[in-house]
């Protein structure tokens, strides 16, 4: 079986809800929408699902030259791209960031959704903030996403996990499902945990070097539907995939053929592999 792309999705705002696409193009920090837009407090440092799972019940959906923003018992809202307002310094793990501060309406609307005071901001410029250069090129960007430009997961993986979690002691969590990993690309037609090797792919007409594999963090335990937290699929990865002191699902990509359009249906090529036994981590 050929190995092909079977879903695409963005993530307009990191850390809010995504959305499915049937085709997106590739810029050189990610899908075109992705993780431009970013939740920050009061002094500038990211605001996440990680410890404010409500977030994953806000929805973003973009819009022409905006977002229109949607949770639970709020009015919808609809915020402009903001162009010529002031720049502001936001901080993304251990990167600091100039980006631009959204309208007053929009800082009110996710307070109130979220819990606590927040503003938001988007990334203007995308080449401000370089990946990684352990795991990159010098040239290589990314957006507001948590370290690369893109991420790639598997059926076949998610598969094989779903086994695990289900003969384990949180059976009753499972099965998950892959919008829990917030992939932006999912491979179908593969053997479980085959990305692990990769270190070079084609999807369609586009090319992508494989970083490292993704450490998973807390926010995979939240239910995307509800914010309820549980304990899957943390407590099983620990159990079976677990490397050093980090549990692993899925693969960062980095693109080398910006300007490219990927679509589902798009086959997969893997371009090159590497020797041994455990993931790039």
């Amino acid at each position: 079986m050929t190995p092909t792309l079977t879903a695409l999705a963005r993530h307009p705002v990191k850390s809010c809800r995504g959305h499915s696409v049937t085709s997106a193009v590739v810029e050189p920090w990610g899908l075109a929408g992705d993780r431009r837009w970013l939740v920050v407090n009061a002094d500038g440092l990211a605001v996440t699902a990680r410890t404010k799972p409500r977030m994953l019940l806000v929805e973003p959906a973009p819009e022409p030259d905006g977002l229109l923003f949607r949770a639970p018992g709020l009015a919808d809202l609809r915020v402009p791209t903001p162009h010529g307002r002031p720049l502001t310094e936001v901080q993304v793990w251990q990167d600091r960031v100039k980006a631009t501060l959204a309208d007053d309406a929009a800082h009110g609307w996710l307070t109130e959704a979220i819990g606590v005071p927040v503003r938001l901001v988007y990334l203007d410029d995308p080449r401000r903030r370089p990946v990684d250069p352990a795991y990159s090129a010098a040239a290589d960007r990314v957006s507001f996403a948590d370290g690369y430009p893109m991420l790639l997961t598997s059926e076949a993986s998610l598969a094989a996990l779903n086994e695990l979690v289900a003969a384990g002691p949180n059976a009753a969590e499972g099965p998950l499902p892959m919008i829990r990993f917030r992939p932006n690309l999912v491979i179908g037609g593969t053997g479980p945990w085959a990305e692990d090797g990769w270190t070079e792919l084609r999807i369609g007409e586009a090319r992508f070097r494989v970083a490292k594999a993704c450490s998973r963090c807390v926010m995979t335990t939240v239910d995307p539907a509800t914010a309820v937290k549980g304990r899957e699929p943390l407590a099983t990865l620990a159990r079976h995939r677990r490397f050093g002191p980090r549990t692993l699902f899925g693969v960062n990509l980095i693109p080398d053929t910006p300007g490219v359009t990927v679509r589902v249906g798009d086959p997969v090529e893997v371009l090159g592999t590497r020797d041994g036994s455990e993931p790039l981590r």
